[in-house]
């Protein structure tokens, strides 16, 4: 209930004189639209009004809404929610209507899979609605799940450049832009062979970024690049997060892919750091929890390596490799 006081009463009806405003919160009492505020106080004059007024709102007639969910809606909709909360319903509406008319009229159009910003707006008209409007809690409410709309969620495309399109081939995955850029720069002065390694493809991680880009390679990558007989190497800072990343990419296509440490590059940046004075320090808090398989693929002497320089909060960035650096054959285990 809300407040109303004699005065804004007054002033919504300048028409009227005090006697018809007595007659009309008399008669507004009798009916139970208003309710005095005793603690208010009357205005002193004869005959008395109160100073202020509750007034009492009547309970909305939801039978129609009621009505509409129990039968007309299309029968995936789950009403059991809204018949709880019928003044959920009256907010939720439009878009639950709209719902169940596509569902009524164009539910062959789910047969074919896409993207979860083109059907939301295929449905509701927004293309956003699912993503950052209400949409996920109105398929919630409704008891379904956004499964059944057949969506794929879009990620940044993968940044790549191909040297060759034949398969099979080794594709290289790169943490860092720089470290991209260079590599791209030397394979497009006529020279795949990247520390000896027949390179076919650079692509570029974006750090964590390609755990989620990687993850979509069906969709986001050329059928070349899908060749089950590729062979797939990272290479990335050599810290904490660096190695971190690598696990979880690995881990991501085991069984499909073995994606390796470009091991010969790793090894060219602790060759590279033992002729620097001081390494940097770890930026940022990094978490530690590494399974050890980056590690396994290197010798014990080189693990040993690593381990040392990890193990004193340094780390050495990606960075440390140059364009003048790629032409030399390396050793590694690539």
């Amino acid at each position: 209930m809300k407040r109303i006081s004699l005065e804004d009463i007054f002033v919504k009806h300048p028409d009227k004189a005090y006697g018809g405003i007595y007659d009309l919160i008399r008669g507004q009492l009798d009916a139970g639209v208003l309710r005095p505020v005793k603690a208010s106080g009357t205005n002193g004059k004869s005959p008395a009004l109160y100073r202020e007024y509750w007034v009492v709102e009547k309970p909305k007639d939801y039978s129609a809404l009621e009505e509409e969910l129990k039968y007309g809606l299309h029968p995936l909709i789950s009403v059991d929610h809204y018949l709880s909360h019928l003044e959920t319903y009256e907010q939720d509406r439009v878009w639950v209507r709209m719902l169940s008319d596509y569902l009524k009229d164009r539910r062959s159009s789910l047969e074919h899979q896409g993207s979860v910003n083109e059907r939301s707006f295929e449905i509701w008209g927004q293309e956003k609605f699912l993503t950052k409007g209400p949409g996920k809690k109105i398929l919630k409410r409704c008891g379904l799940d956004l499964s059944l709309l057949n969506v794929y969620e879009t990620v940044e495309p993968l940044a790549y450049y191909s040297y060759t399109r034949q398969a099979p081939q080794d594709l290289l995955i790169l943490e860092n832009k720089d470290t991209f850029y260079s590599m791209r720069r030397h394979m497009l002065g006529g020279d795949s062979r990247i520390f000896g390694m027949e390179v076919g493809t650079l692509i570029y991680g974006g750090g964590k970024r390609i755990l989620r880009s990687f993850k979509d390679l069906e969709i986001c990558a050329e059928p070349y690049m899908r060749e089950k007989a590729n062979r797939i190497y990272y290479f990335g800072d050599l810290d904490h997060e660096g190695v971190r990343i690598y696990e979880s990419l690995a881990r991501m296509f085991e069984g499909r892919w073995e994606i390796q440490p470009f091991c010969r590059a790793y090894e060219k940046m602790l060759e590279k750091a033992q002729r620097m004075a001081q390494l940097p320090q770890t930026k940022e808090q990094q978490e530690r929890d590494m399974s050890g398989v980056f590690f396994s693929y290197f010798s014990d002497a080189v693990q040993r390596q690593m381990l040392k320089i990890l193990d004193k909060g340094l780390y050495i960035p990606q960075e440390i490799i140059n364009i003048s650096d790629l032409s030399e054959e390396g050793c590694g285990c690539g």
